[in-house]
């Protein structure tokens, strides 16, 4: 097998984002990182490389085990990857999540104006 792979393959082989395309509008608009740097999706991504991905709000950290050009099964992606991202990022979008999250009864249609600045006031306190 050779030694390097593109960047979107790899990304897209190991499930971190569900199209190629995806992957290389990601390295495109400058998602991806390898070392700090800001790369274009035909850069080769070898062994020992750490890779930052900033997707939906998550900053993952993978290191690359082994290249791969070929999609795999997930339960096989630890073996060309290993996902280094702290539990605190996941924490982090986890509280994010619950900070945005409104319910509403059935049936009760949409909020007024009132209630709608009652929620942009409780968002706020919340979040701060």
């Amino acid at each position: 097998m050779k030694q390097g792979v593109r960047i979107d393959k790899w990304l897209w082989a190991v499930r971190l984002f569900k199209t190629r395309n995806q992957a290389t509008e990601a390295c495109r608009s400058g998602k991806v990182r390898i070392d700090g740097q800001i790369i274009k999706p035909s850069r080769e991504v070898k062994p020992e490389d750490e890779i930052s991905i900033s997707h939906q709000s998550l900053t993952r950290t993978v290191k690359v085990i082994q290249a791969l050009e070929n999609r795999v099964g997930a339960p096989l992606v630890p073996e060309y990857m290993q996902d280094l991202t702290p539990e605190s990022e996941f924490l982090r979008v986890k509280m994010m999540k619950a900070v945005n999250f409104e319910y509403r009864d059935p049936g009760t249609g949409r909020p007024t104006k009132r209630h709608r600045r009652e929620i942009e006031v409780l968002k706020k306190y919340l979040g701060e």
